[in-house]
Protein backbone atom coordinates (compact mmCIF):
# COMPACT_ATOMS: atom_id res chain seq x y z
CA UNK A 1 0.00 0.00 0.00
CA UNK A 2 1.23 3.49 -0.82
CA UNK A 3 2.27 5.91 1.93
CA UNK A 4 -0.50 8.39 2.69
CA UNK A 5 0.27 12.05 1.99
CA UNK A 6 -1.37 14.00 4.84
CA UNK A 7 -0.23 17.43 3.61
CA UNK A 8 -3.76 18.35 2.47
CA UNK A 9 -5.71 16.31 5.04
CA UNK A 10 -8.48 18.35 6.67
CA UNK A 11 -8.77 16.32 9.88
CA UNK A 12 -5.50 17.37 11.52
CA UNK A 13 -3.48 20.20 12.95
CA UNK A 14 0.20 20.51 13.80
CA UNK A 15 -0.09 18.09 16.76
CA UNK A 16 -2.92 15.59 16.20
CA UNK A 17 -4.87 13.81 13.50
CA UNK A 18 -8.44 12.48 13.59
CA UNK A 19 -9.33 9.26 11.84
CA UNK A 20 -12.47 7.14 11.72
CA UNK A 21 -12.91 5.03 14.82
CA UNK A 22 -13.07 1.30 14.18
CA UNK A 23 -14.04 -1.76 16.18
CA UNK A 24 -10.30 -2.43 16.52
CA UNK A 25 -9.96 0.60 18.83
CA UNK A 26 -11.76 -1.29 21.62
CA UNK A 27 -8.58 -1.83 23.68
CA UNK A 28 -8.11 1.88 24.41
CA UNK A 29 -11.77 2.01 25.50
CA UNK A 30 -11.17 -1.02 27.74
CA UNK A 31 -8.11 0.52 29.41
CA UNK A 32 -9.95 3.81 29.98
CA UNK A 33 -12.89 1.90 31.41
CA UNK A 34 -10.87 1.37 34.60
CA UNK A 35 -10.58 5.13 35.20
CA UNK A 36 -13.89 5.39 37.04
CA UNK A 37 -13.60 9.08 37.94
CA UNK A 38 -13.07 10.01 34.28
CA UNK A 39 -15.88 7.67 33.19
CA UNK A 40 -18.20 9.32 35.75
CA UNK A 41 -17.42 12.75 34.31
CA UNK A 42 -18.03 11.36 30.81
CA UNK A 43 -21.25 9.39 31.35
CA UNK A 44 -22.52 10.61 34.76
CA UNK A 45 -22.51 7.15 36.27
CA UNK A 46 -20.35 4.41 37.71
CA UNK A 47 -20.43 1.48 35.33
CA UNK A 48 -20.25 -2.17 36.25
CA UNK A 49 -16.93 -3.86 35.43
CA UNK A 50 -16.57 -5.41 31.99
CA UNK A 51 -14.61 -8.42 30.79
CA UNK A 52 -12.43 -7.96 27.74
CA UNK A 53 -15.07 -9.71 25.62
CA UNK A 54 -17.86 -7.50 27.00
CA UNK A 55 -15.73 -4.40 26.33
CA UNK A 56 -15.33 -5.46 22.68
CA UNK A 57 -19.10 -5.92 22.43
CA UNK A 58 -19.94 -2.57 24.07
CA UNK A 59 -17.39 -0.78 21.88
CA UNK A 60 -18.72 -2.41 18.72
CA UNK A 61 -22.28 -1.31 19.56
CA UNK A 62 -20.99 2.22 20.23
CA UNK A 63 -19.27 2.34 16.84
CA UNK A 64 -22.42 1.06 15.13
CA UNK A 65 -24.27 4.08 16.59
CA UNK A 66 -22.66 6.23 13.90
CA UNK A 67 -25.76 5.46 11.87
CA UNK A 68 -27.79 6.98 14.72
CA UNK A 69 -26.30 10.48 14.54
CA UNK A 70 -22.85 9.86 16.02
CA UNK A 71 -19.70 10.68 14.09
CA UNK A 72 -16.83 9.03 15.94
CA UNK A 73 -13.13 9.80 15.64
CA UNK A 74 -9.97 8.34 17.09
CA UNK A 75 -7.46 11.01 18.10
CA UNK A 76 -3.88 10.15 17.19
CA UNK A 77 -0.54 11.86 17.30
CA UNK A 78 1.18 12.24 13.95
CA UNK A 79 3.19 9.14 14.94
CA UNK A 80 -0.02 7.08 15.06
CA UNK A 81 -0.32 6.86 18.87
CA UNK A 82 -3.97 6.58 19.93
CA UNK A 83 -4.54 9.22 22.64
CA UNK A 84 -8.34 9.06 22.84
CA UNK A 85 -11.60 9.41 21.01
CA UNK A 86 -14.05 12.22 20.23
CA UNK A 87 -17.43 12.47 18.60
CA UNK A 88 -20.02 14.76 17.15
CA UNK A 89 -23.56 13.83 18.18
CA UNK A 90 -27.09 15.06 18.65
CA UNK A 91 -27.07 16.88 15.33
CA UNK A 92 -30.33 18.75 14.76
CA UNK A 93 -30.14 19.97 11.16
CA UNK A 94 -33.40 21.93 11.43
CA UNK A 95 -32.24 24.07 14.36
CA UNK A 96 -28.52 23.86 13.64
CA UNK A 97 -27.58 22.51 17.06
CA UNK A 98 -25.25 19.70 18.08
CA UNK A 99 -23.10 18.29 20.86
CA UNK A 100 -19.84 16.45 21.17
CA UNK A 101 -17.94 14.31 23.59
CA UNK A 102 -14.54 12.79 24.16
CA UNK A 103 -12.29 10.78 26.36
CA UNK A 104 -8.53 11.18 26.48
CA UNK A 105 -6.33 8.41 27.85
CA UNK A 106 -5.03 9.09 31.35
CA UNK A 107 -1.40 9.37 30.30
CA UNK A 108 -2.24 11.88 27.55
CA UNK A 109 -4.39 14.33 29.50
CA UNK A 110 -3.34 17.92 30.02
CA UNK A 111 -1.37 18.08 26.76
CA UNK A 112 -4.03 19.84 24.66
CA UNK A 113 -5.04 16.82 22.55
CA UNK A 114 -8.72 17.10 23.47
CA UNK A 115 -8.90 20.84 22.85
CA UNK A 116 -7.23 20.43 19.46
CA UNK A 117 -9.52 17.56 18.47
CA UNK A 118 -12.65 19.44 19.48
CA UNK A 119 -11.44 22.54 17.61
CA UNK A 120 -11.18 20.51 14.39
CA UNK A 121 -14.62 18.98 14.99
CA UNK A 122 -16.16 22.40 15.71
CA UNK A 123 -14.58 23.83 12.56
CA UNK A 124 -16.20 21.04 10.57
CA UNK A 125 -19.59 21.47 12.26
CA UNK A 126 -19.69 25.25 11.87
CA UNK A 127 -17.86 25.77 8.57
CA UNK A 128 -18.77 22.66 6.58
CA UNK A 129 -22.12 21.51 8.00
CA UNK A 130 -23.41 25.08 8.59
CA UNK A 131 -24.50 24.20 12.12
CA UNK A 132 -25.15 27.14 14.40
CA UNK A 133 -24.75 26.18 18.05
CA UNK A 134 -22.62 23.73 20.01
CA UNK A 135 -24.04 22.73 23.39
CA UNK A 136 -22.17 20.87 26.11
CA UNK A 137 -22.44 20.21 29.78
CA UNK A 138 -20.04 19.00 32.42
CA UNK A 139 -20.49 17.63 35.90
CA UNK A 140 -19.26 20.07 38.56
CA UNK A 141 -15.65 19.38 39.44
CA UNK A 142 -14.63 18.35 35.93
CA UNK A 143 -11.89 20.96 35.77
CA UNK A 144 -10.21 19.56 32.64
CA UNK A 145 -13.38 19.70 30.52
CA UNK A 146 -14.31 23.09 31.93
CA UNK A 147 -10.89 24.42 30.96
CA UNK A 148 -11.17 22.95 27.46
CA UNK A 149 -14.63 24.43 26.88
CA UNK A 150 -13.42 27.86 27.96
CA UNK A 151 -10.32 27.63 25.69
CA UNK A 152 -12.67 26.85 22.81
CA UNK A 153 -14.64 30.01 23.60
CA UNK A 154 -17.72 28.38 25.12
CA UNK A 155 -19.88 30.50 27.38
CA UNK A 156 -21.41 29.19 30.60
CA UNK A 157 -25.17 29.29 30.07
CA UNK A 158 -26.50 27.92 33.31
CA UNK A 159 -26.46 25.32 36.02
CA UNK A 160 -28.92 22.48 36.47
CA UNK A 161 -28.79 21.78 40.17
CA UNK A 162 -28.60 18.28 41.68
CA UNK A 163 -28.89 16.41 38.38
CA UNK A 164 -26.60 13.44 39.03
CA UNK A 165 -26.34 11.23 42.10
CA UNK A 166 -22.87 9.86 42.89
CA UNK A 167 -20.91 8.96 46.03
CA UNK A 168 -23.82 9.73 48.34
CA UNK A 169 -24.61 13.21 47.03
CA UNK A 170 -26.10 15.10 44.13
CA UNK A 171 -23.92 16.90 41.58
CA UNK A 172 -24.75 19.87 39.37
CA UNK A 173 -24.57 19.98 35.59
CA UNK A 174 -22.92 23.12 34.21
CA UNK A 175 -24.11 23.94 30.69
CA UNK A 176 -22.05 25.71 28.02
CA UNK A 177 -22.74 26.95 24.53
CA UNK A 178 -20.81 28.26 21.55
CA UNK A 179 -22.31 29.96 18.49
CA UNK A 180 -20.76 29.66 15.05
CA UNK A 181 -19.82 33.35 14.90
CA UNK A 182 -18.03 33.06 18.28
CA UNK A 183 -15.80 30.17 17.17
CA UNK A 184 -12.10 30.66 16.50
CA UNK A 185 -10.06 27.68 15.27
CA UNK A 186 -7.19 26.74 17.59
CA UNK A 187 -4.02 26.32 15.58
Amino acid sequence: MKEIDYSKYYWQDKKIRLRPTTVYDWEEFYYNYFDNSARFFLDSLIELPLTREEAKEVWTKFIENQANGFINFTIETHNGINVGSANLHGIDERNGTFGGGMQIGREFRGKGYGTRAMSIILDYAFNERRLHKYSAYIIEGNIASESMLKKLGCIEEGIKRDMVYHQGRYWNEIHYGLLADEFKLIK
